[in-house]
C-alpha cells in the first residue's frame, strides 16, 4: 500500500469497527475483547476452527445472536454509529440496506415454497416503495448481474429446481440488491465444488470493486482467506491471536497456532508424495464401467452417469476420484460397494469380479470393502454407545465370543487414537474429528482390504482434517490398506493420493499418477479444476513423478 493510499484510508471512517467486544452465552464467555475495523472496499477474513468465535462475532454485528447470547461489553460501529444496543426493529432498517449477509448453506437459507423471484423481490419491497413492474424488472436485472442464465425463467422457479451454485448466486443477488456498505459472507462457498467456488468468489470480488462494498469473510478455509482477503484475523477460543495484512501474516506468522494452521492447509503446504512402497499386485480393477439412469417412466430416455470408466489401483495405495457434483463419483462408488449394478463393465476386487456376485456371496464379499461416509454427524446411530457402533458389524458378520468382540473393539479404538473411556459415550458427546475416527474404526472392524472414503474430510476443520489424513496414512502403512478417496478438493487429493481419475459428466477425462496429473493435466477440464484451487499460488510444485510410489 502506498503512503498516499494509507493516508487517504486513515482519514476515512471505517465501514465497520469493533471495539473491545465481548460476548457470552448465558454465563459462559465465548468472545473476549475483540477489536478490528474494515475500510470501504476492503476484504477482511475471520479465520479459525469451529468454536473459535468467528460466527458468533458475525452474528453480533448483524444483531442476530441467539436468545441466550448477549454483548457483555464493547461497541459495534457502522459508519461511525454505535449499533450494538439497537433494538431488533431499529436494526431491521439497516439489515439488507447497509449490512447484508450471505449465509453458509444455500439449501436451507431459501424458502422452499416461494419462487426465487419472490424472495429477491422481498428485500426490495421491505426497503423500497417501487411499482410492482419496476420490482420485477429489478429482480431480473439482479439475477442477470449474478450470472444466472435465463433470469426470467429462474425468477419463476423454486429453489429445489436450482443447483447449489445457482442458489448461492440467488443469495448474493438478495445481498447486493440495495448496494449495502458491508457484506458479511459466512462460509459462502464451503458446500460448493471448487470451480463453482471460484466463480462465486470472483463474483463477490467484482461487486466489491464496482461498488466499493466492504466484505467480512468468515471462513475456516485458510486457502480461500489467503487468496481473497486484504487482511486476516486469526481466532482461537474467542480471542484474536493475531491480525495483519494477509501477505505479512502468510510470510511471517507471529504465533505458533497460526503457523500450525497454515502448515495443515493442503494447498499452502509443500507438496510431498504420500508414504508407501512400490506395489506388485492390484487391489481394484475397473474395466469399461457403464451405468445409465432412466429419465422417464418408459425407460426410453436415459442419462449416462458413467461411460466406459477404467482404472486400476495397486494394493496399499490411494486412488482419488475427483470431479464436480454430477460427475459420476458417487455412482461409481456405489457400484464398487455393490449398492448398484453397472449396466456393463467389470469390477475386480482382489481378483474377484464383484459384478457377478449375488445374494449371500455378495453380502459376505462386502466385508472386503467398507465405506467411510462424508458426514460424521449423520453416519453414527445417536442411540448407540460408541462401543455398540463399532461392534455392530461383528454381530452381523462374525460369530465371535463377547470377549473377542470386546478385544477387537478396544484395539481399534486405540488404533484410531481415542481413549477407551469414551466407549460408553454417545456420538453427540464427541467432536466432529472424534466422530470421524469412530466411523473409521467401524469400517475397519471387519478387517477389510479396501476402504472407500466418500468426502471423508470435507466436513472437518483444517486442523482436524490434517489429523484424520495423518491417521489414514498411518493405518495404510500399518495394515496395507487400499483407499478409494472420493473428493472435490484437489488440494487434499494432491496431498494424500498416489493416483487420480478425473470424472466429468460420467466420462473419465484424466487418469494417472498424481504428480504427473498436476504437472501436466491431460484435459482442459482437469486444468480448470487445478487452476480453481484456492491459494494455489502459494504452494510449491509437486515432486517429480519418479519420486512418488505409484506405478501403473
Amino acid at each position: 500500500m502506498s503512503l498516499q493510499t494509507a493516508l487517504q484510508r486513515s482519514s476515512v471512517v471505517p465501514v465497520l469497527e469493533l471495539d473491545q467486544v465481548s460476548i457470552a452465552y448465558g454465563s459462559q464467555p465465548v468472545v473476549h475483547q475483540v477489536s478490528f475495523s474494515i475500510q470501504p472496499g476492503e476484504v477482511v477474513a475471520l479465520v479459525g476452527e469451529s468454536g473459535s468465535g468467528k460466527t458468533t462475532t458475525a452474528q453480533a454485528i448483524m444483531g442476530l445472536l441467539t436468545e441466550n447470547g448477549r454483548l457483555e461489553q464493547g461497541a459495534i460501529r457502522l459508519n461511525g454509529t454505535d449499533i450494538s444496543h439497537w433494538s431488533p426493529r431499529r436494526l431491521d432498517a439497516v439489515r439488507g440496506a447497509q449490512i447484508s449477509l450471505i449465509p453458509q448453506d444455500p439449501s436451507s437459507s431459501l424458502n422452499p415454497v416461494k419462487t426465487v423471484g419472490e424472495q429477491v423481490a422481498e428485500i426490495l419491497n421491505i426497503h423500497c416503495r417501487l411499482p410492482r413492474k419496476h420490482v420485477q424488472q429489478r429482480v431480473v436485472a439482479l439475477l442477470t448481474r449474478v450470472g444466472l442464465t435465463h433470469p426470467e425463467l429462474r425468477a419463476r422457479q423454486y429453489p429445489h429446481e436450482l443447483s447449489g451454485g445457482m442458489k448461492q448466486r440467488v443469495l448474493i443477488a438478495i445481498a447486493i440488491a440495495l448496494q449495502p456498505a458491508l457484506i458479511i459472507a459466512d462460509e459462502p462457498t464451503s458446500a460448493l465444488d471448487v470451480t463453482v467456488q471460484k466463480r462465486i468468489l470472483d463474483l463477490i470480488d467484482e461487486l466489491r470493486q464496482e461498488c466499493g462494498t466492504a466484505v467480512l469473510l468468515v471462513t475456516h478455509d485458510l486457502a480461500v482467506a489467503a487468496e481473497r482477503a486484504d487482511r486476516l484475523l486469526v481466532f482461537r477460543h474467542g480471542r484474536v491471536q493475531e491480525q495483519g495484512a494477509t501477505a505479512e501474516v502468510l510470510r511471517a506468522p507471529a504465533c505458533d497456532y497460526t503457523r500450525q494452521l497454515f502448515t495443515d492447509v493442503p494447498s499452502l503446504a509443500r507438496a510431498a508424495p504420500p508414504p508407501g512402497h512400490v506395489p506388485q499386485e492390484l487391489a481394484i480393477q475397473v474395466n469399461g464401467l457403464v451405468k445409465h439412469f432412466r429419465l422417464d417412466g418408459t425407460g426410453r430416455k436415459t442419462h449416462p452417469a458413467l461411460d466406459q470408466v477404467s482404472f486400476s489401483v495397486p494394493r496399499g495405495t490411494t486412488h482419488a476420484l475427483v470431479g464436480e457434483s454430477g460427475s459420476g463419483k458417487t455412482t461409481l462408488a456405489r457400484c464398487l460397494l455393490g449398492f448398484q449394478r453397472p449396466d456393463s463393465g467389470q469390477i475386480m476386487i482382489d481378483g474377484v469380479d464383484f459384478t457377478q456376485l449375488k445374494g449371500e456371496a455378495l453380502r459376505q464379499f462386502r466385508r472386503r470393502i467398507q465405506l467411510v461416509y462424508q458426514n460424521p454427524f449423520g453416519s453414527l446411530d445417536p442411540s448407540q454407545t460408541l462401543y455398540q457402533v463399532i461392534e455392530e458389524p461383528l454381530l452381523n458378520f462374525e460369530p465371535l465370543s463377547k470377549a473377542e468382540r470386546y478385544r477387537r473393539v478396544r484395539d481399534l479404538f486405540e488404533r484410531v487414537a481415542l481413549p477407551n473411556e469414551l466407549l460408553s459415550r454417545k456420538p453427540r458427546e464427541l467432536s466432529g474429528g472424534q466422530r470421524q475416527r469412530v466411523a473409521i474404526a467401524r469400517a475397519l472392524v471387519l478387517q477389510p482390504r479396501v476402504l472407500v472414503l466418500d468426502e471423508a474430510t470435507s466436513a472437518l476443520d483444517v486442523r482436524v482434517q490434517a489429523q484424520i489424513l495423518r491417521l489414514l496414512q498411518d493405518l495404510q502403512q500399518e495394515l496395507g490398506l487400499t483407499y478409494l478417496f472420493i473428493s472435490h478438493d484437489l488440494a487434499t487429493v494432491r496431498q494424500i493420493s498416489h493416483s487420480v481419475s478425473v470424472l466429468h459428466r460420467g466420462v473419465q477425462v484424466d487418469n494417472g499418477a498424481t504428480g504427473d496429473l498436476f504437472a501436466m493435466p491431460g484435459s482442459d477440464y482437469t486444468r480448470q479444476l487445478i487452476e480453481a484451487i484456492p491459494g494455489r499460488q502459494f504452494y510449491a510444485e509437486p515432486p517429480k513423478v519418479e519420486d512418488a510410489v505409484y506405478e501403473q
